[in-house]
Parts: C-alpha cells; sequence; structure tokens
C-alpha cells in the first residue's frame, strides 16, 4: 500500500513539474557574476531546475557531511 501512495506521489509530482516547465519556456539570460560579457540564454524552466539540483546537491552533502561528525 505504501508503493501505490509512493508512486502516485511521484507520478502527481512529474505531472506537475511538466506542466509548469511547459508553461515558463520563456528564454532568460543568465550573466556571470565577474565576467558580464559572456551570458547563457536558456528556458526558464531549465534553469529553475538546475538551481533547483544545485541546492539539492548541497543540502545533501551538508546533511552527510553532519551524519559523519
Amino acid at each position: 500500500m505504501i508503493n501505490l501512495i509512493t508512486w502516485l506521489l511521484r507520478i502527481a509530482v512529474f505531472v506537475i513539474l511538466a506542466v509548469f516547465a511547459s508553461k515558463n519556456s520563456q528564454p532568460v539570460v543568465l550573466q556571470y557574476y565577474l565576467d558580464q560579457s559572456q551570458s547563457i540564454e536558456l528556458p526558464l524552466s531549465v534553469a529553475l531546475l538546475i538551481f533547483f539540483a544545485l541546492g539539492v546537491l548541497i543540502t545533501a552533502l551538508f546533511v552527510r557531511c553532519r551524519c559523519h561528525n
């Protein structure tokens, strides 16, 4: 029963993220802090996904370091 609820929750999150990505496809320009002559243009949803993934990764690293101490 728990596995079914887990999979339904995963599917719901995936559908919500897919709808969010399709509604936020406008391009944004990211400029580097030190060298503003270089920039990257990508869809807003991709930029948000990248920064969300970086946040999850950094949080996981801090939690892992804290658990080992």
